[in-house]
């Protein structure tokens, strides 16, 4: 039995029965034999369910974002933003896919020459709590739009979110077997990676369970996409604005509680504003809001799970032990743990060198610019870093130094359908979104003509 349990009061939300290895292999089958319709399905008509979907996610986007508050604790009103992002997602596929998959002429020698990009068959998504609506959409939109079929392994603490998901699609029209979520632990994951009828298998999650889900689908030669962890840098170079700077990254760092791959985990500030910086940053972040995830005034949820919020309060206190000195919070009960801020951040302390997920944030200075793409590039992570500074032509000029598969300036790492999304180093391979992403999971055919 798995269960879904409320971080914020420990109660159990919604208990769910496991599907019987009968019943997964009824469902790989219905998808499998979906998949020899689906994929003549023209973009007209998949472009149509696909809008159908954003309106089935805008209409009920209180009831949806409502069960991502209560299973891992998000705010309802970025619950509610999530939702929204969500149909974004559909509308832009609908939009943009029968373009992004046009055949592609190539002049060779030949009499006719072009690629075309064809739908591979059923793919596995491995899904993480954090984002439970939108790190799905994200893959099913497009993967859908292709021509594909999507089956979901979602993470057990977020099975009612999963199933919903499964209902918006059945909501909007798609025929059975477009998209289906298996009610499974993650020991049967393996498994259905080796199944002849799963074509290729992505995942958005930790660095171990990418790497296990990419070992059994390299061992099968089964394409895989992974997003894994990120340690985001927010560095603040000595001409950026303070207040306009302070804003943004409270919230790059504290939005979702903390609990984004993709949130500033490590701030870098040039010691000549760093004092000021600090000071203005720490009042920020002690203004926010923190209690019942359902309440609309809250910023500052829980962390989906107790477990997760005492491994982040091992990492702060280990950092005090080594010299950090806590600036704000530190302090835990249960699922909750204060917001934190950290200052005397070394390079050698576990905020900076791990993946802090949750809200907490550690502060590094730095002199040079060398010296802040230095701590920037020694991260294990290479998903994303945020630069700011008044100087455009500077931040353009040092774009190349940083070996991430994101730089923002002046603005927050975020992810946007019409930008491909994705990482370097152990945060992952592959890309999401945009016509990149459309393109992870078809099969780019070369078709050559000549005459006699």
């Amino acid at each position: 039995m798995i269960e879904s349990i409320n971080p914020y009061n420990l109660e159990v939300v919604e208990k769910f029965k496991e599907l019987t290895k009968k019943q997964i292999d009824d469902a790989l089958d219905c998808a499998d034999k979906r998949f020899q319709s689906w994929k003549k399905v023209s973009f007209e008509e998949k472009a149509k369910l696909m809008r159908k979907a954003s309106q089935e996610l805008k209409e009920n986007k209180q009831e949806y974002a409502k069960d991502i508050s209560l299973e891992m604790g998000k705010p309802i009103k970025q619950a509610i933003a999530e939702i929204e992002k969500c149909a974004w997602v559909c509308e832009y596929y609908a939009e943009n896919a029968e373009k992004h998959l046009a055949p592609k002429t190539i002049k060779t020698d030949a009499h006719k020459s072009y690629v075309s990009y064809e739908p591979i068959g059923v793919v596995l998504a491995v899904m993480p709590w954090n984002y439970p609506f939108w790190q799905v959409f994200r893959f099913a939109a497009p993967a859908l739009m292709a021509g594909n079929i999507g089956v979901l392994k979602h993470a057990s603490s977020v099975m009612k979110s999963a199933n919903n998901i499964q209902k918006v699609f059945e909501r909007a029209g798609f025929p059975d077997g477009c998209f289906q979520n298996l009610v499974l632990g993650s020991s049967k994951i393996e498994d259905i990676i080796r199944d002849s009828r799963i074509k290729a298998v992505t995942l958005t999650g930790s660095k171990p369970a990418g790497g296990a889900v990419a070992s059994v689908a390299g061992e099968e030669i089964k394409k895989s996409v992974l997003e894994l962890g990120g340690s985001n840098a927010l560095v603040v170079f000595k001409d950026a604005n303070i207040d306009e700077t302070v804003k943004t990254c409270v919230q790059a760092r504290f939005q979702n509680t903390g609990q984004s791959c993709i949130a500033g985990k490590r701030l870098l500030l040039h010691e000549s504003l760093a004092e000021e910086f600090t000071e203005k940053f720490v009042k920020q972040v002690r203004e926010l809001k923190s209690g019942d995830p359902l309440d609309e005034d809250t910023f500052i949820g829980t962390l989906a799970r107790v477990d997760l919020a005492e491994d982040l309060e091992k990492q702060i206190n280990k950092s005090v032990e080594m010299g950090a000195e806590i600036l704000l919070g530190g302090k835990r009960s249960d699922a909750y743990l204060e917001p934190t801020v950290l200052g005397n951040v070394t390079a050698k302390m576990p905020v900076f060198l791990e993946e802090t997920f949750g809200p907490a944030i550690g502060i590094t200075t730095f002199k040079e610019v060398h010296e802040a793409i230095d701590l920037v590039n020694m991260s294990r992570f290479g998903l994303g870093v945020s630069i700011f500074t008044a100087d455009l032509d500077f931040a353009e000029s040092i774009v190349p130094e940083f070996e991430d598969g994101a730089v923002f300036v002046n603005e927050l790492v975020k992810s946007d359908p019409r930008l491909p999304f994705g990482g370097t180093k152990i945060s992952g391979y592959g890309r999401e979104l945009s016509e990149d992403g459309i393109k992870e999971f078809v099969n780019k055919k070369t078709v050559y003509f000549n005459k006699y």
